[in-house]
């Protein structure tokens, strides 16, 4: 199933107005650079300058926005930054350190699926602590009442900060389970596009701590999950006549930096 023709026009026009937006707010970095200037012209290094910071905002200004569009359609419930429930309790957070601790000593091979029956065992163990997680960029249930939890990161995430995600995870699903014990939880790192393509997405770092066949989606993966067959290549389509529609508008407003 490709993206209907009326949500493709939905999603470029989402893109172009992300895109008006960001140069209505965008302040060039004053510092002088003078032999860059010259070299290669003011308005290609403001262009540098504005794709630089375009792509840190990125992630809640185009994906997130795209990703609940898709979703929509896909799923009884889709939302976007959403807080996770503030309760964990303190088996659960016994089992999430332990499970971290042999992760990252390697005595442990990532099973996510042994790693939720292990924090449903403990979920409602000893005293339930009050928490305050990550917050959940991609909320999803089904309707048949499964919920997926993403959270959405950049193409290439820092490999210094890969435990950390991998908690956030566990976290929210020990965190649903406080609430209902019996919830169908699914939590996964969403990442938009392969840069290695055509090879496999490769970030060595990640086999050793996610079970990358129940935890990680990346790219055509992702979007297609999102909104079904094909949905990654019209998604491309979308921003490929986002891109041609700008173009003049592009070009007038770096202009001005020459």
């Amino acid at each position: 199933m490709a993206i209907n023709p009326n949500k493709k026009e939905l999603i470029k026009n989402l893109l172009k107005k992300s895109i008006l937006e960001k140069f209505q707010t965008y302040k060039p970095e004053t510092q002088n650079m003078p032999f860059h200037y010259r070299l290669l012209g003011k308005d290609r290094m403001y262009l540098y300058s504005f794709i630089q910071s375009l792509n840190t905002t990125f992630g809640t200004s185009i994906y997130e926005p795209v990703a609940l569009e898709l979703a929509k359609d896909r799923f009884n419930v889709a939302l976007t930054q959403v807080n996770a429930y503030p309760q964990i309790s303190e088996g659960a957070q016994y089992t999430i350190q332990s499970l971290l601790d042999n992760l990252t000593s390697a005595t442990r091979i990532p099973n996510k699926k042994e790693e939720l029956g292990l924090l449903r065992q403990t979920c409602n163990k000893g005293v339930m602590r009050p928490v305050k997680l990550t917050r959940i960029d991609l909320w999803l249930e089904t309707f048949e009442n499964e919920i997926y939890l993403m959270d959405m990161k950049t193409a290439k995430p820092n490999i210094g900060n890969f435990k950390e995600y991998k908690r956030t995870l566990l976290e929210w699903a020990a965190s649903e389970m406080a609430r209902n014990p019996d919830v169908k939880i699914h939590t996964l790192i969403a990442i938009p596009y392969n840069p290695y393509e055509p090879k496999p997405y490769d970030r060595w770092t990640l086999r050793g701590l996610f079970d990358l066949e129940y935890e990680i989606l990346v790219g055509k993966e992702l979007w297609d999950f999102l909104g079904g067959e094909n949905s990654y290549d019209d998604l491309l389509d979308s921003f490929e006549l986002a891109g041609i529609e700008l173009r003049p508008e592009i070009d007038r407003y770096f202009e001005s930096f020459r």
